[in-house]
């Protein structure tokens, strides 16, 4: 765990009126513990969200200007997975992405990985999500480069999503395409066919072929770790062979309705985890009870009971691997190229300039800005200012490491 952001002591769950995951974890998790086995990330996670704003994180004592109140902050976790400590991230990253939108239509695609693979997925979960990432791209880049299409470079910011409403697994990749392509000698910018992007059927195939000859690859090479029951001479073959008559899902959405929809869509999903607090609805008797929304019946909201033991299994399903990088960016949005390719994009005639760079927010500035609530002036009062006069130590030694990435 990483002590990040101090901020003011969150209210408890009994007086916002429900619970929150910290709550959860703290009460079934160390019993869980005792009975599963965890991978390096899930415990690591589950430490962070149960100490988050806690004073096991330490944190510091403010005290007002004006009427000499004090105040506790203790720091969030800043962990990926916790609930409560994604919106300033989101915020950040949302902001350096304002920067890099470009005045052409936007499209939402979505591939899914099968629910057969997941027998894959105890042993070989990186390997799996990288490989969802790296045929995904390579698919829409050969659809892009083909001139029966566009015929050059697009760009597409992609969100890996592990989870279904139940937290039960669905492994997907949301891609936000740019409805075009920057020609290969940079000349000109193609736009894409008003609305249509690319046949979904077609992508799907491909999408299938280039994923499961990367698995075969993978085998034979000994990196893709087999299962028992795969393990056997010509199980895998077999496997796979079965896996190449199944119908693949590739799904295309309306196009974005400009560049604000773009990035409200962003900021909604990329740094969303498997089930965010508000969605929880109470804990009682060791059970968690938690609305869900039925896609296939109109979006009904629905609310479900789990013990508490298989709540928290699911939960955990969703931990990726330790510095997994689940936001990814290609063509013309790849980290290497981006800044030339765009420029390049914007000098194009008929093309305006980019926005301003975004300048550094300060946290009360941009907690202001987000919520309008400001931090620093006195709840008490409501005049003074509010200012740190003592660091707050954890209440237990807190291992030093990086902050997760995304």
């Amino acid at each position: 765990m990483w002590p990040g952001l101090a901020l003011p002591d969150a209210p408890t769950a009994g007086q916002r009126g429900g619970v929150d995951l910290a709550e959860i974890f703290r009460t079934h998790g160390e019993a869980f513990r005792r009975t599963h086995r965890l991978n390096r990330a899930q415990r690591r996670a589950m430490r962070a969200i149960e100490t988050c704003r806690t004073a096991a994180l330490g944190g510091h004592r403010d005290v007002c200007d004006h009427c000499g109140a004090e105040r506790l902050s203790y720091n969030s976790c800043r962990n990926r997975h916790c609930p409560t400590c994604q919106s300033l991230a989101t915020a950040r990253w949302l902001d350096a992405r304002r920067a890099e939108l470009l005045p052409v239509e936007y499209f939402h695609v979505v591939f899914t990985l099968p629910h057969a693979l997941y027998v894959l997925l105890d042993r070989n979960a990186r390997l799996l999500y990288a490989l969802l990432f790296r045929t995904t791209a390579a698919t829409l880049s050969a659809f892009a480069h083909d001139p029966r299409h566009l015929g050059g470079d697009l760009g597409v910011t992609a969100v890996l999503h592990t989870w279904g409403q139940t937290l039960t697994q669905h492994i997907h990749l949301h891609c936000i395409v740019t409805g075009g392509a920057l020609a290969a000698d940079g000349s000109r910018w193609i736009p894409a066919k008003p609305g249509f992007l690319f046949p979904v059927r077609a992508l799907a195939m491909v999408f299938r072929a280039k994923y499961l000859e990367a698995l075969d690859r993978a085998a034979t090479a000994g990196t893709l770790a087999l299962p028992d029951v795969l393990a056997a001479p010509g199980a895998f073959p077999a496997w796979l062979a079965s896996l190449r008559q199944q119908d693949w899902v590739v799904y295309a959405k309306p196009p974005f309705a400009g560049p604000e929809q773009v990035l409200q869509y962003l900021g909604r999903y990329t740094h969303r985890v498997a089930l965010s607090n508000d969605r929880l609805v109470d804990l009682q008797a060791g059970v968690v009870r938690f609305r869900w929304k039925d896609y296939s019946d109109g979006d009904r909201v629905n609310v479900m009971a789990l013990a508490a033991e298989e709540f928290i299994r699911r939960f955990l399903l969703h931990i990726v691997p330790e510095h997994f990088v689940r936001i990814r960016h290609f063509g013309v949005l790849a980290n290497r190229s981006r800044q030339a390719k765009l420029a390049r994009c914007r000098h194009l005639p008929g093309q305006p300039l980019p926005p301003a760079s975004p300048t550094a927010e300060s946290v009360p500035a941009l907690l202001l800005r987000l919520t309008g609530i400001d931090i620093e002036r006195c709840q008490v009062c409501g005049q003074g200012r509010l200012a740190a006069v003592e660091m707050l130590r954890p209440t237990r030694p807190i291992p030093v490491r990086a902050p997760d990435t995304s």
